[in-house]
């Protein structure tokens, strides 16, 4: 999901990152939106798409900035069940190496909700390669040791049975 209210398929370059790397990784992109900067219309496609069992994690790009239309952030966890705070610390000490003091701009953020990952990423293909290939990609593969998040899905869910 891309967050913005400017981009196109066409000039999305954070998407394209994304994607590129999703699927290198050997992972399949399900599905793929630009949204604009709307609060309940991202809370929908993110219902949308928890309530699909065939999507494991969504990750967006966009919206996370401290302007009036971003509203990424509270769009996601107006619906987590639960946040994922380390993301957001390493995704910051990761930034803060490339990029200095202005990582204190972004609000990166991650959750899960219906036993589905959501990860929320800055806007920029530096902002996505960081939390891509600093984070998401070890975390997102089973082979990466000593955990991962893929070695606790099935347990997301064990607190509804």
């Amino acid at each position: 999901m891309t967050v913005s209210d400017t981009r196109t398929r066409g000039d999305d370059t954070s998407g394209d990152t994304l994607t590129a790397r999703i699927e290198a990784a050997g992972h399949t992109v399900a599905d793929r939106t630009i949204m604009r900067d709307d609060i309940k219309e991202i809370a929908t496609q993110l219902k949308s798409w928890i309530a699909n069992p065939e999507i494991d994690a969504v990750i967006s790009t966009g919206g996370t900035g401290l302007t009036g239309r971003d509203v990424t952030p509270e769009a996601f966890r107006s619906v987590f069940e639960k946040e994922i705070d380390g993301f957001s610390t390493v995704f910051h000490q990761i930034s803060f190496a490339k990029i200095g003091t202005s990582t204190i701009q972004s609000r990166a953020c991650a959750g899960v909700a219906n036993g589905t990952y959501l990860f929320a990423l800055p806007g920029s293909p530096g902002a996505v390669k960081d939390g891509w290939d600093g984070i998401l990609k070890f975390q997102l593969d089973s082979r990466h040791m000593p955990c991962n998040f893929v070695d606790i899905m099935p347990r997301l869910e064990e607190h509804r049975r």
